[in-house]
């Protein structure tokens, strides 16, 4: 069968920067081995599947794979998908927003003129333990007193959550990959790291995310990622604005922008979307 297909690059309107992400467009008939493999062959840090919603509230069902496992929610891909669902001709059922159905339950995204934001998913803090935090400094090949501050974040994608000194020590970080997949053992994602840049040129903060045992060296530009860096930000009260740029993957040039706003108790988390590929994909 031939299925309708979109790669898309999101956090960027520039097509072949920002983070792609497959999207097939009807899913239903596809059994979880069947995606499992075509996002292995896919081989991109994620590829989602649209398919029919169980729940009435929602626009559709988004199942997202990585290379290796399948995911309850990731940022990138519900942006994505929401644009590929659009560009298809899908009609929203209330004007101006989607509703995704995924394994961490509903997700509003908003639709804001050319930009798509999503609401995250609460989040979750547990404080990393003093052996796991010189784990993590050893695998990223920094001091431990290159570290501000630490968290391990849930929004369905569990994040080591890392803030270092500033964005340039951020840019400047040569990680042990095989070193930061054996820290999966600590039931996480991967690991992002984020530093405060003192003059805000493009961008407040900068961001670099790694995933090796996903499958995922490093990230171009990671939602869930960035909104684990958004969450701690906001209960640390890191930042008097309300709102702020983040900016990811200039070391893999890719150069993405992350939109971050914090809205009465919500943390919206968007920017564009551009479709670099579509066609079909012969199943």
């Amino acid at each position: 069968m031939d299925l309708p297909f979109q790669q898309v690059d999101v956090f960027t309107a520039i097509p072949f920067k920002g983070n792609p992400v497959a999207v097939i467009l009807d899913g239903d008939d596809l059994s979880q081995q069947q995606m499992q493999a075509i996002a292995s062959w896919t081989n991109l840090s994620e590829t989602t599947f649209v398919c029919t919603s169980s729940d009435r509230r929602a626009d559709y069902r988004l199942r997202i794979f990585t290379p290796q496992r399948e995911l309850p929610f990731a940022g990138h891909p519900t942006i994505g998908s929401a644009h590929a669902v659009l560009r298809q001709g899908r009609r929203p059922r209330t004007p101006g927003r989607l509703v995704q159905q995924c394994g961490k339950g509903l997700v509003d995204i908003a639709i804001e003129n050319d930009q798509l934001f999503l609401a995250l998913p609460e989040p979750q803090f547990q404080p990393p333990r003093p052996n796991a935090l010189e784990s993590v400094a050893a695998a990223l090949g920094m001091p431990m007193s290159g570290i501000r501050r630490a968290s391990i974040v849930d929004v369905g994608p569990v994040w080591f959550t890392v803030e270092v000194t500033d964005g340039e020590s951020v840019l400047a970080l040569a990680p042990d990959m095989s070193r930061l997949a054996t820290l999966s053992v600590l039931g996480i994602t991967g690991v992002i790291v984020f530093g405060f840049y003192r003059d805000d040129a493009g961008g407040a903060v900068e961001v670099r995310a790694f995933a090796p045992a996903e499958g995922v060296p490093e990230d171009p530009v990671c939602g869930s990622g960035n909104g684990c860096v958004a969450a701690l930000i906001r209960r640390d009260g890191l930042l008097a604005a309300h709102q702020y740029t983040a900016r990811q993957g200039r070391c893999l040039d890719r150069d993405g922008r992350v939109s971050v706003r914090f809205d009465d108790g919500v943390i919206w988390l968007g920017g564009h979307a551009v479709t670099c590929v579509e066609g079909s994909l012969r199943v």
